[in-house]
C-alpha cells in the first residue's frame, strides 16, 4: 500500500477546540488545492456536516465500538483510495483522546481509532492559564499508551506572544520529540454557535465563505501546515489493501447476505432517502453499504418535495431536527399523504430518530415547541424536553424477522435526542431488545405493517447482513 499522509486531531478533554482547529486545517489545506479526506471518530453527525461544508467531501464516521475493527480499517482505506491525489486525511477525534465507553478500556475512543488506522495524533491543548504545566500534561499523554503516537501539539487559547514562547520552550525542554505545530490566540469570533441539542448543524447554520476564509487564514497564520500535511500514517496497519467491496469480504467466518442476494443479473433496487435540512443525520457508510448491496439511492426532501420519487421500492428516513421545521413539514400535506400511501401498500420503510418523529402523529405543545401534525403512521405524539432524554451507545437484538434482518440478529448504534414519545399502544409490535453494556433497556423498534422505526441510529457496518436484508425486503 502506498504511503498516506494525514493525522488525527484529539485533545485531553472536550471543549479544547478540536472542531474549530480541525475545520481550520481542513479549510486551509483545501484552499491550497489538496484533496482533504475528512473523518470523525465516534457516532456524531454534526461535525461531519461541517467537514463536508468545508472540504466538499463526505465525512466518514470511524467507530470501533459500533463496528468491528476490520470494518473501521477497511472503510478508512476505501475512502482514502477514493480520494483524489494528493490527499490528506484529517480525522477529528471525540471527547478526550483516551475517553471511551469505560474507564478501563479504550473501546469507542479516539485512541482506539489512532491504533487501528496507524494515525499520528496531534493534540489540541487548551493552554489558558498554563505554561510549563502544559508540557507536563503533554508528556503524560505521550507516555500513557505506547501504541498511540503523539506526533505534535497545537496550543489553543494562547494569551500573548510571550505566553506562546513559554509554551514552546517548556515543550522543547520536557518533550523534545514532540513538535509544536503552532499556537492559536484566543478569538471568540471563531467559535461555532451552540444550541440545546449540541452544535448547530451545518444545514441549519451554513458556514459563510467569510467564516471559512477566516478559519483558513488563522491556520495559515498560526500553524505549520506544511509539516502537518507531511505527517504519515503507519500504513503497515492497513494492509492488505481492500481490492474488493466490503460485501465480498468475510465477517465472523461467513459471507455477508448481500453476496447471496445480489448478482450482476439483477436490476438495482430503487430506495428513496430523505435528505434535506430537517433530515441530515445518516452514516455515509450506511449509504455505501446499501449501494454495494444493490441499491440505487434517490434523494428527496420531505420539506420541499410534494411527493415521493417514482418507481421506488423502499424508503429510508434518517434522523435530523424535524422539530425545527415542524410547521413547514406539517404544511407539506402531499408528502405526508405519499408516505401514508407507501406504508399502506406495505412498502418497506426504515426510519430512525428524526425520521421516527416524522412518522408519528406529530409534536405536542410544550414550552419549547408548538403543536404540529406529521405523517401519523404511529399513533403517538412527541414532546420536546428542556433536557436531554437519551444519549449513548445501544446494542439491539432483533426480536422478530423485520426488513433489516432476521430474528436474533444483533446490530449496534447510538441514541441521542431531546424528545420523548407518548405511550405506544400495546398492539404496535416491538421488534428490538435494547441493551447498553450488558444492561437491558427494554423493548423498542416499532413496526406497523412493513414500516420499522426507532429512536436508535443503527450503523449498518456493525452487522454485514443488514444492508442486504433491507435490499432483499425492498426487492420483494
Amino acid at each position: 500500500m502506498s504511503v498516506m499522509n494525514g493525522f488525527l486531531i484529539s485533545a485531553p478533554q472536550s471543549g479544547s477546540g478540536k472542531t474549530t482547529v480541525s475545520l481550520a486545517i481542513m479549510a486551509a489545506l483545501t484552499r491550497r488545492g489538496l484533496a482533504v479526506a475528512p473523518f470523525k471518530c465516534g457516532p456524531d453527525f454534526i461535525d461531519p456536516g461541517y467537514h463536508r461544508a468545508v472540504t466538499g467531501h463526505p465525512s466518514i464516521n470511524l467507530d470501533a465500538w459500533m463496528c468491528p475493527e476490520e470494518f473501521v480499517r477497511s472503510t478508512f482505506q476505501i475512502n482514502m483510495a477514493h480520494s483524489a491525489a494528493p490527499a490528506v486525511a484529517v480525522i477529528e477525534g471525540v471527547m478526550g483522546l483516551f475517553d471511551g465507553i469505560a474507564a478501563s478500556s479504550t473501546s469507542g475512543s479516539s485512541a482506539q481509532i489512532a491504533v487501528i488506522t496507524g494515525a499520528p495524533v496531534v493534540l489540541v491543548v487548551n493552554a489558558r492559564g498554563m505554561a510549563a504545566s502544559a508540557a507536563a500534561l503533554v508528556k503524560g499523554f505521550a507516555g500513557f499508551d505506547p501504541q498511540v503516537r503523539i506526533a505534535g501539539v497545537i496550543f489553543n487559547n494562547v494569551g500573548s506572544d510571550s505566553h506562546a514562547t513559554l509554551l514552546k520552550e517548556a515543550l522543547a525542554g520536557y518533550c523534545p520529540d514532540i513538535v509544536c505545530y503552532g499556537c492559536i490566540p484566543r478569538d471568540e469570533n471563531l467559535a461555532i454557535p451552540s444550541r440545546h441539542l449540541g452544535l448547530v448543524t451545518a444545514e441549519d447554520n451554513p458556514l459563510s465563505g467569510e467564516f471559512i476564509d477566516g478559519l483558513a487564514d488563522m491556520a495559515e497564520r498560526c500553524l505549520d501546515l506544511d509539516r502537518l500535511a507531511g505527517l504519515g500514517f503507519n500504513s503497515a496497519l492497513l494492509s492488505p489493501s481492500p481490492s474488493t467491496p466490503l460485501r465480498e469480504r468475510k465477517c465472523d467466518g461467513g459471507m455477508a447476505s448481500s453476496d447471496r442476494l445480489v448478482n450482476g443479473a439483477e436490476p438495482p433496487v430503487k430506495i428513496a432517502v430523505a435528505r434535506d435540512p430537517a433530515f441530515c443525520f445518516m452514516y455515509e457508510d450506511n449509504l455505501r453499504l446499501l449501494r454495494e448491496a444493490g441499491a440505487e439511492l434517490t434523494f428527496f426532501s420531505p420539506l420541499h418535495d410534494t411527493g415521493l420519487p417514482g418507481d421506488i421500492q423502499g424508503i429510508y428516513l434518517p434522523g435530523g431536527y424535524p422539530e425545527l421545521y415542524a410547521k413547514q413539514l406539517e404544511s407539506n400535506t402531499g408528502m405526508r399523504d405519499a408516505i401514508r400511501v407507501a406504508v399502506a401498500a406495505d412498502m418497506p420503510v426504515y426510519a430512525e430518530c428524526g425520521g421516527f418523529v416524522y412518522l408519528a402523529k406529530g409534536i405536542e405543545a410544550s414550552e419549547l415547541q408548538e403543536t404540529a401534525d406529521f405523517a401519523g403512521i404511529f399513533p403517538v405524539r412527541c414532546r420536546m424536553l428542556p433536557r436531554r432524554k437519551a444519549l449513548g451507545y445501544r446494542q439491539t437484538e432483533l426480536a422478530a424477522d423485520v426488513s433489516i434482518g432476521a430474528k436474533g440478529a444483533v446490530v449496534r448504534g447510538h441514541e441521542f435526542h431531546y424528545s420523548e414519545i407518548g405511550a405506544m399502544p400495546e398492539e404496535v409490535e416491538r421488534c428490538y431488545r435494547v441493551s447498553r453494556q450488558g444492561v437491558t433497556l427494554g423493548a423498542e423498534g416499532f413496526r406497523i405493517r412493513n414500516c420499522l422505526a426507532s429512536y436508535i441510529h443503527l450503523h449498518f457496518g456493525s452487522n454485514p447482513d443488514i444492508a442486504g436484508a433491507f435490499i432483499a425486503a425492498c426487492r420483494g
